[in-house]
């Protein structure tokens, strides 16, 4: 049984015979051939993933059981992993990494949120707005974080940030030669080096709210602070988790901000990090196995975070 198409041309539809075996090749033909098309365009983006993504992976975890000394590479098994637990910079590593995260998490992804709502209130000259939110992120980073440190971070009165606390009559910081202001230090830098990304990320969501919703909750008398609440936190809840995780991905990678704000360790240890130490291991200590062993518990604690991200994530949906 056919059809008669808009062309005046017979379509085959459910219950028609069979194609003959000539047109059945010729259509598997022309799919094979559009299949090896999107094949071929994706070789390229799997040569990379493996070749610097996965291959150094797998390599590094081999070597965290390995030990190689004078050219001769000897397995180890688990005794990396128990000497670089036992080292005593581990724990203070990962004490303020850890530490350092819910600083970031606390300023570095409430307030661009917050930078979002106010730029999306505003009528006029948006995009100007938003190229100077943007503007720190096309820095390079070594370039900004050596501008706060010899500008803001300046422990004398001719720092930024000295002249602002001198000028309000509080008391002033010697910032990153304290132990207590490294870290909210780093914060506020990481801060202001990455914060217009997600502020042009949060735009985007906060633009595809219905103004309906504002509009209902105007009319029952709900505030600025109630409408952000009820109605822009929910709406946007998705991109929120998402931004989350990736804040916690990004801010337990913490490297550059403590090698050029602190000089790697800063006072008595106060800015080591995870990533810093494997740095150290591998660079200075030479130790390129006990760096591999602490580069996969890494990899162990924030598969650990995308685990549990996804399981609520999937909840949620």
């Amino acid at each position: 049984m056919a059809t008669i198409t808009a062309h005046g041309k017979p379509a085959e539809v459910s219950g028609s015979r069979p194609l003959p075996p000539a047109r059945r090749q010729s259509r598997r033909r022309r799919q094979l051939r559009n299949n090896l098309t999107g094949y071929a365009f994706l070789v390229g983006a799997v040569v990379c993933f493996a070749v610097f993504s996965w291959y150094p992976m797998v390599r590094g975890i081999i070597m965290s059981f390995q030990r190689t000394r004078r050219g001769e590479t000897t397995w180890v098994g688990w005794d990396n992993y128990e000497r670089i637990v036992n080292d005593p910079s581990f724990w203070t590593a990962w004490k303020n990494t850890f530490y350092f995260t819910a600083l970031a998490l606390i300023l570095g992804y409430a307030v661009p949120f917050f930078v979002a709502i106010l730029l999306n209130e505003f009528r006029h000259a948006k995009g100007y707005l938003r190229i100077l939110v943007y503007l720190p992120v096309m820095l390079p980073p070594a370039s900004a974080l050596f501008l706060f440190k010899y500008y803001a971070y300046d422990p004398s009165d001719a720092g930024l940030f000295n002249a602002i606390l001198k000028f309000f009559h509080l008391p002033t910081s010697e910032w990153m030669q304290s132990t207590t202001m490294t870290m909210p230090a780093m914060v506020i830098a990481s801060t202001w080096m990455n914060m217009g990304a997600a502020v042009l990320i949060y735009l985007a969501a906060l633009q595809n709210i219905p103004g309906e919703l504002y509009e209902a909750a105007e009319i029952d008398g709900a505030g600025i602070w109630r409408r952000i609440w009820n109605v822009t936190i929910p709406q946007t809840k998705l991109i929120l988790s998402l931004m989350a995780m990736l804040q916690i991905v990004a801010t337990m990678q913490l490297f550059i901000e403590p090698l050029i704000l602190a000089n790697g360790a800063g006072t008595q240890d106060s800015a080591t990090s995870v990533a810093y130490l494997i740095y150290q291991h591998g660079f200075f200590q030479n130790d390129l196995n006990g760096a591999a062993a602490l580069g996969v518990i890494m990899l162990g604690v924030l598969a650990g975070f995308s685990f549990v991200y996804v399981r609520l994530t999937a909840r949620q949906d």
